[in-house]
């Protein structure tokens, strides 16, 4: 069974998807909707954490997550969970982290695939030129985010 709950955030409306375990995604919505919204603990979770990421007062999620892909992809995302708050990554230096210096677009491609925004921090992956390079969500998200955690240095 799943769940879901739409959740109100500085940068637009998220939809947000729970199993009875862990969070399963976390996306960005355009649309206006009168969907359900449910109160599974897991996502009044979520959106209490997602409003103190946004008010500068959390810089890591507790919740467990769950995202669907291929094998290569559950690397990739969770190479970025090591990336901490305020820090960005190259994809070059994303892919040389995974110990495949040339798969820099299948990192890149597996990036733009995150099911989890935010809590999955691909916005903190940019251009190795120093760019910030692109964003499922919408490049002024990812402007927003890096802002917002005050991007500090490129680690090398």
């Amino acid at each position: 069974m799943h769940f879901v709950r739409h959740i109100s955030t500085p940068i637009g409306q998220m939809i947000a998807v729970a199993d009875e375990n862990a969070l399963i995604s976390l996306d960005f919505t355009d649309e206006e909707t009168q969907a359900e919204c449910s109160d599974h603990p897991l996502l009044l979770q979520l959106e209490q954490e997602l409003g103190e990421y946004f008010a500068k007062k959390r810089q890591t999620f507790t919740l467990p997550l769950s995202p669907s892909g291929t094998e290569f992809q559950k690397g990739v995302w969770n190479m970025l969970l090591k990336i901490p708050y305020g820090k960005t990554v190259s994809y070059a230096k994303e892919a040389q982290m995974l110990g495949s210096p040339k798969a820099v677009r299948a990192v890149a491609n597996a990036n733009g695939k995150n099911p989890i925004a935010i809590l999955i921090p691909c916005h903190r992956v940019i251009s190795s030129n120093g760019s910030i390079g692109g964003y499922t969500g919408g490049v002024w998200r990812k402007e927003f985010l890096l802002s917002l955690e005050n991007r500090l240095t490129l680690l090398k």
